[in-house]
């Protein structure tokens, strides 16, 4: 009942609808095929694990940890490659196909002229950016937990921050597409995607840079998600590391939607 209330008091019911029916335009739009890129996207980071995570793993042994817990490499692995295919899922949302709605299909053009507004459904892309996030997480989680590389509990705990990881990046992705002029330009947004994904504690601990290097990983959003799932899945109990993390994200999801809202509004309303 406040549920429903709620919404009712502060004004908030008709942006929420809104939003939620560019969500659900897109669940409307599935067709089989879409499912092929949902296994393709979730396949890619489970083959990463069994290969270097278990594969190389078998070779390096455990690891020590800065803060002297000692885990198996696989376990270390694990939680990078499930805040990668969070990141993953969100951005192929909210960055290729987001870019192909507004400078091709020129999708949003026909919904501004219904009550909808642009900061609206950037709210509505990025909840559905959401839903292909978060099945990959869960996913992922289940093969973790079938691994015995994190217990069912914590892999409980890991789904909400993993859920964050995708927000964070959806926005994320989302602004960036808004400066995108052509196809192109994603040629240049996959390297940088594809360094994060190298070289954000991924593989090997941060402290394993060079100081100046080391820095550069630790301010990336991905290092962060890294560090945040490795806390709750390993169990480090680093509380403000944790705190941070979730700071950090945050942040990047209220400007990356900001930021998306705004462009949208300059390039669709002109």
């Amino acid at each position: 009942m406040v549920a429903l209330v709620l919404p009712r008091l502060v004004g908030f019911e008709g942006p929420v609808r809104r939003s939620a029916a560019v969500a659900g335009r897109n669940a409307d739009a599935l067709r089989s095929a879409y499912w092929l890129v949902m296994i393709s996207g979730f396949a890619e980071p489970v083959i990463y694990l069994l290969s270097i995570g278990i594969g190389v793993g078998s070779l390096v042994g455990d690891l020590t940890l800065p803060s002297g817990a000692v885990v198996d490499y696989a376990a270390f692995v694990a939680p990078a490659m499930l805040a990668s295919a969070a990141m993953t899922g969100a951005l192929a949302e909210t960055t290729f196909n987001f870019f192909g709605k507004m400078k091709y299909m020129r999708l949003y053009e026909g919904m501004l002229a219904t009550p909808v507004r642009p900061f609206e459904i950037a709210l509505g892309e990025l909840a559905w950016a959401m839903v292909r996030g978060s099945l990959y997480s869960a996913a992922f989680l289940v093969v973790m937990v079938a691994l015995d590389l994190t217990s069912a509990g914590r892999a409980l705990l890991a789904f909400p921050a993993a859920v964050l990881i995708g927000f964070a990046f959806g926005a994320l992705g989302m602004s960036l597409a808004t400066f995108m002029r052509s196809w192109q330009d994603f040629d240049l947004m996959a390297s940088v995607q594809f360094a994060l994904f190298l070289f954000s504690g991924t593989f090997v601990p941060a402290e394993s840079y060079h100081p100046a290097l080391r820095w550069l990983v630790e301010v990336t959003p991905l290092y962060r998600a890294v560090d945040l799932i490795r806390g709750i899945s390993i169990g480090t109990d680093e509380v403000l590391g944790g705190l941070i993390d979730v700071g950090y994200l945050l942040l990047v999801t209220v400007v990356g939607l900001v930021i998306a809202g705004r462009r949208m509004t300059t390039l669709l309303c002109k």
